[in-house]
């Protein structure tokens, strides 16, 4: 009898699981409209936040001269010394890549979209620059790289939480496929970039 009363109890009913930014169950179906902000979620604008705003203040460096950068004319010549040519086009496509990239990030916009432009810069970042100094970031490695790569691609997988704009979309669940489209998209741009 009692055996019974537990297998019948309505705490022990059995519920999909849900992603823990509550974006989807791990059932297929769409939770979305009843789950609410977990700590997830709001651990996920943070670190949206943060790197996200940081990666765009680092692109308003290169574009704009803000935040103590140098502007557009000085990073044109800094990307014609690497063997970009013209350097003022892909200072802009450098610069902008970072801007909106990071802002898609912050804002959660085209999230995968915003990863690849991330990616993107970063290989080609590790390729020109870094790469020959090593690992470190005190001997001019590819520390740095990596990290904003490896976070960019994250996201992309994970999702970027409820507390997005992609969560009104596809593109706000995360996965496998936004995550190969990241790393796709960002690897062939710059791949393209690196070969031109």
């Amino acid at each position: 009898m009692s055996t019974k009363r537990i297998l019948n109890h309505p705490a022990l009913s059995i519920r999909p699981v849900t992603h823990p930014t509550g974006t989807g169950t791990s059932t297929g179906t769409d939770a979305r409209a009843t789950a609410s902000v977990t700590a997830a979620d709001c651990g996920l604008l943070l670190l949206r936040l943060t790197f996200g705003l940081l990666m765009a203040a680092h692109g308003a460096q290169k574009l704009f001269g803000l935040f103590g950068g140098h502007g557009l004319a000085a990073t044109s010549k800094g990307f014609a010394a690497l063997g970009y040519r013209p350097g003022k086009l892909f200072a802009v496509v450098g610069g902008l890549s970072e801007f909106l990239g990071g802002l898609g990030l912050a804002v959660g916009l085209l999230t995968p979209l915003a990863a690849a432009a991330l990616i993107g810069v970063m290989i080609n970042a590790m390729a020109t620059v870094t790469g020959a100094h090593g690992l470190w970031d005190t001997d001019g490695g590819v520390e740095y790289s990596v990290c904003i790569t490896v976070v960019a691609l994250t996201v992309a997988a994970i999702g970027p939480g409820r507390l997005a704009v992609d969560r009104f979309f596809r593109l706000g669940t995360g996965g496998w496929p936004q995550a190969a489209f990241a790393l796709g998209v960002g690897g062939l741009a710059a791949m393209i970039t690196l070969s031109l």
